[in-house]
């Protein structure tokens, strides 16, 4: 049996996590990997993530089986047309961008459409860069395939092995219908969350009461706002018609509830709440989507000197990692003194057991 080839075009979170995951499930494969940072290729090597480091793209990519697009997205186009001229005809080209419509009019554009299977691992992390990438990120996701409608299917069921050893979840769809999926389960909510804030921000008092007791299902619906704004106006300008159609459609029903309020219709008002509250109690818990799952709980504590420190100190002491903690002043959606956030779902498991082993009270959620 050949030894697999992969080159990587890009390698900072998404990209070196997917080098690691196919270094865990596939050691003997052989991975080259070109990208900007050169510190990060070093570590790469140095780790034995990579096999070899390019230093442009240029003709060490003609022996790949699959080559991972994973530079930011505005590179596409002239890390394509470099690409080009070296490219294998038995090569499976893929990219990992959130938005699919763009790549494949330039794949189409290129004739390049016969080789490539657009990838979109729906995974992530507030951190950046190779040195926080990890094979576990990938980890029963959800990774989704847009195949070119020309791509045989023996290359379509290849790269499905490959991302499943991965231990990702392969789901196929359309281009199309991944632009539109996305928009509505990650870039909308991401405009609405932006909105609530600023409107939070237009309509507060000179004095910041809003902004001061702004606690629980506040707090939790605009979480994401808080995501990168150039990231985010990207995402926009590029799967605008899709973002654009849900949003008219999702002011249509506020403008709705809006008449229920003002005409006091006690039934439609509890329809409007009992739906949407069973349709989200049917979602698995699974924290694997474009949006990242919080890892939180809070505990019970008593308001004296030390006591925080104490607990601090007691994680730490059982080396589990604080990503952030505070106390919870609004407690009307939130039981629990003190909210601990962690980075890793691992930590807080870690963290429960060790509270409760210590007869702290804790709520997680």
């Amino acid at each position: 049996m050949n030894t697999l080839t992969c080159g990587f075009i890009g390698l900072g979170l998404i990209g070196g996590s997917i080098a690691r995951a196919i270094r865990a499930s596939l050691p003997d494969t052989h991975i080259i990997a070109y990208d900007i940072n050169a510190s990060s290729l070093a570590l790469a090597r140095k780790e034995k993530v990579i096999d070899e480091i390019c230093t442009a793209i240029d003709g060490s990519y003609s022996a790949c089986d699959y080559i991972f697009l994973c530079a930011p997205v505005s590179h596409n186009d002239e890390n394509l047309l470099l690409l080009k001229q070296y490219l294998s005809a038995k090569t499976i080209l893929t990219d990992v961008g959130s938005v699919k419509t763009g790549i494949h009019r330039t794949i189409e554009a290129l004739g390049l459409k016969d080789q490539f299977i657009g990838g979109h691992p729906m995974a992530g992390s507030e951190r950046f860069g190779y040195q926080n990438s990890k094979a576990s990120l990938l980890e029963n996701a959800y990774y989704i395939l847009t195949p070119s409608d020309t791509v045989a299917q023996e290359k379509i069921s290849a790269y499905q092995a490959l991302v499943g050893s991965m231990g990702a979840i392969p789901l196929i769809l359309t281009y199309e219908e991944h632009d539109y999926v996305t928009a509505a389960i990650s870039h909308l909510p991401h405009v609405i969350a932006a909105s609530l804030v600023n409107l939070v921000r237009n309509a507060d008092s000179r004095e910041g009461v809003m902004k001061m007791i702004a606690a629980g299902g506040f707090k939790d619906i605009t979480r994401i706002a808080s995501s990168s704004p150039a990231m985010w106006q990207q995402i926009c300008l590029t799967n605008t018609e899709n973002i654009s159609a849900l949003l008219h459609r999702y002011i249509e029903d506020l403008e709705q509830i809006a008449v229920c309020l003002e005409h006091r219709q006690e039934e439609a008002i509890y329809t409007f709440f009992d739906t949407a509250r069973s349709y989200r109690e049917s979602f698995t818990n699974a924290s694997s989507g474009p949006i990242k799952a919080e890892h939180v709980l809070t505990v019970d504590i008593a308001d004296k000197p030390g006591s925080i420190a104490t607990l601090a100190a007691l994680l730490a002491e059982h080396e589990v990692s604080i990503k952030n903690i505070g106390i919870n002043h609004n407690r009307e959606l939130a039981e629990g003194a003190l909210r601990i956030e962690f980075y890793e779902k691992e930590a807080l498991h870690a963290a429960t057991a060790v509270l409760l082993e210590n007869n702290y009270s804790i709520h997680t959620r």
